[in-house]
């Protein structure tokens, strides 16, 4: 192991209780990365000794302002103007005061966009008819982060007695911003990969706060571990001379580890593979509320009748296939490239089990592609359960599989030996997304090239095709969404929150086919000439939620599979040339 950097910083609480004390008649505002307990904490330590304090949330500020300091129940109508700032999506400020539609009942809501400037207005009508208006001020800076980009990010302030204030560099950008320097000035050679395991160990005392819309919750441990991990692949991606959100940078396995805890201290260091397996007791595959073991897919893949085969990933652990070969048209089913969307892999497993019950059956599945990955998320899921892990996106290498190339494919290998033994035309690969909303907040808030992904927007299916098989992609993803529309509750789902999406991000950007977000393209870097892949907001669901997630997967996999059995594939292609 090899330490790269080790902090403890001061907490900025702490600092302006301790700087303030005991000057009677001072009034301080102040904006922090904080929950609200240690706030009001902060606030009531200053009130002992004649001080008035409030302190503010930094994160999500007009959000927090409305949950903290409004009624929510008493109000009628809610009228928000919003900033608007060239150096960051037009959007990015009405995202941060989301899920607030979903927050206020039956008040009318709406969003204007306003002037560059650092404040939203409100206006609040409350039952009885009667008016507010606030200013709520968003403390952001202009700033050159690590890669050489221009953002607009949230940072801490610190206003006395009623002035405009300045910005207050607080522990929390601090602690980040000192341990990403010290990445990217470490000598990490020139050869790809640059290390095993690369930990970002951090405590944080901050609490989620979860809020009562769908999986919502408000995380700033949560924020910082997507934070870091990004911004460290794209630190490496610049070092590669690679393209920003390149997925075939292979620099090694990021880990952050962001724990609660009583200080702010941050851990950097190199460590060997992490090459444990999780144990847990086995579920009904049917029935399951969670993610299901290793060992259980294990016994489900063998219990399926067929050719087994398989590949090894960095770690040496074990992909594991079978090919069930039939009189059918053949389908490759796939789960777990990203290792941290799970109701794929157990709606993988159930589609192949029901498949193979039929006399002509004909797939290939491989339910776990990544269990480098898999483990991790177990893994970091034990101390955050809640929270979506993009960790565990990735393999061990640090890449996304689908993007591998070159004669050391290890995981992709198992691909490649479904399409040379099956022959598929349709290859079914089942994702997942954040079922809360994702977020960045020391690097411009909004994900950098993951902006579509930031809020959930239902269900929805992705539709790549070679240009010749045009035709048959949109008879297919007709009839896959006609089959899942039947199923209860899952249009009305997918409705309620392609609403909220539109109302706090704007059009979704999809087709909606059947009442399914689509979006269908012509794509020709995959050798199978129809690939049908799945998003279900799915990263850190449990319990019934869990449970209509794979069952959503898997009746997507069965809707697929009689499709393609009826369609004919193009005649450019079926017939020999003469």
């Amino acid at each position: 192991m090899t330490l790269i950097h080790q902090q403890q910083v001061e907490r900025t609480l702490d600092t302006l209780v301790t700087r303030f004390s005991g000057a009677r008649g001072t009034k301080i505002e102040a904006w922090v990365f904080d929950d609200e307990k240690s706030r009001r904490q902060a606030e009531a330590k200053l009130a002992a000794t004649g001080v008035e304090a409030k302190f503010r949330s930094a994160y999500k500020p007009v959000l927090h302002f409305l949950l903290e300091e409004v009624d929510l129940d008493n109000l009628s109508i809610l009228h928000i103007v919003y900033p608007v700032h060239p150096a960051c999506p037009k959007n990015r400020f009405l995202l941060e005061a989301y899920p607030l539609a979903g927050l206020i009942n039956e008040a009318q809501l709406t969003f204007e966009a306003g002037a560059e400037d650092a404040f939203y207005a409100l206006t609040l009508t409350a039952k009885d008819g009667s008016i507010e208006t606030h200013k709520v001020f968003a403390p952001n800076r202009l700033h050159t982060d690590f890669i050489g980009e221009t953002l607009l990010s949230p940072t801490g302030w610190l206003c006395l007695d009623g002035g405009v204030g300045e910005r207050l560099e607080t522990d929390y950008e601090l602690l980040f911003s000192s341990a990403v320097e010290a990445v990217a000035a470490h000598d990490w050679g020139a050869t790809e990969p640059y290390f095993d395991e690369l930990n970002i160990d951090v405590t944080l005392p901050a609490e989620d706060r979860r809020l009562a819309v769908g999986e919502e919750v408000v995380s700033l441990r949560e924020a910082l571990h997507e934070d870091f991990y990004f911004s460290l692949l794209e630190v490496f991606q610049k070092k590669a001379g690679r393209p920003i959100g390149d997925r075939g940078l292979q620099p090694g396995q990021i880990i952050p580890e962001i724990r609660d805890g009583q200080t702010l201290s941050v851990r950097v260091e190199t460590r060997p593979l992490w090459i444990s397996e999780a144990v847990t007791e086995p579920q009904r595959l049917a029935s399951a509320v969670s993610p299901v073991s290793v060992s259980q897919i294990r016994r489900e893949l063998a219990a399926i009748d067929g050719v087994p085969f398989e590949a090894r990933s960095r770690t040496g652990r074990t992909v594991e296939a079978r090919y069930h070969a039939g009189a059918d048209k053949p389908v490759i089913i796939s789960g777990g490239q990203h290792a941290n969307e799970t109701t794929g892999i157990v709606g993988a497993l159930r589609a192949a089990q029901t498949l193979s019950a039929r006399p002509s059956a004909h797939f290939v599945i491989s339910p776990l592609e990544n269990p480098d990955g898999y483990q991790v998320h177990w893994r970091l899921r034990a101390e955050n359960p809640l929270h979506m892990h993009h960790a565990a996106r990735y393999t061990a290498l640090g890449d996304d599989l689908e993007y591998r190339s070159g004669k050391d494919l290890f995981e992709k290998a198992i691909r490649v030996e479904a399409e040379s033994l099956s022959g598929a035309k349709l290859h079914v690969n089942l994702h997942g997304y954040p079922s809360h909303e994702w977020t960045r907040p020391l690097s411009g808030y909004v994900p950098r090239t993951f902006a579509m992904w930031t809020v959930p927007k239902g269900f929805f299916l992705i539709m790549r095709h070679h240009a010749e098989w045009t035709a048959q992609a949109e008879i297919l993803i007709d009839r896959v969404s006609r089959h899942l529309a039947a199923i209860p509750g899952l249009v009305a789902y997918n409705a309620a929150q392609i609403r909220l999406f539109e109302t706090h991000a704007g059009e979704t950007g999809f087709r909606i086919i059947n009442g399914f977000p689509c979006l269908i393209s012509i794509d020709d870097r995959h050798t199978v000439p129809l690939t049908l892949i799945t998003e279900y907001p799915d990263e850190t669901i449990y319990g019934p939620a869990f449970i209509q997630g794979h069952t959503a997967q898997m009746e997507t996999v069965l809707a697929a599979y009689d499709a393609i059995q009826t369609i004919d594939e193009p005649a450019s292609v079926s017939k020999p040339a003469v």
